[in-house]
C-alpha cells in the first residue's frame, strides 16, 4: 500500500516546490504537474508531487491521517 500526504506549496524553484503541513516542512518535485503554483495542495508520494487537490480535500485527508494516529481507547475495536 502506497500513501500520499497533501501538502501545501510555500515555495516553488525551478522543478522544486517546498511543501508544508502542521509547520512541517519538506520539498518535493513538482515537474510531473502543469501550472503548480504557491498555495495549492498537492498529493506527495516518495518526493513527487502527483497530483493536485483542493483544499477542503487535503483538510480532511489530513484530519483522517491525524485521527488515525491517536492511540485507540480500552476496549475499542479498530476495523
Amino acid at each position: 500500500m502506497c500513501l500520499a500526504i497533501p501538502l501545501r506549496v510555500i515555495e516553488i524553484d525551478g522543478k522544486m516546490a517546498r511543501v508544508e503541513s502542521g509547520g512541517t516542512q519538506t520539498r518535493c518535485r513538482v515537474d510531473l504537474l502543469e501550472n503548480v503554483a504557491v498555495g495549492d495542495y498537492v498529493l506527495v508520494h516518495a518526493g513527487l508531487a502527483i497530483s493536485r487537490v483542493d483544499e477542503e480535500e487535503a483538510q480532511e485527508t489530513l484530519r483522517l491521517l491525524r485521527e488515525l494516529d491517536q492511540p485507540a481507547e480500552k476496549g475499542q475495536r479498530i476495523p
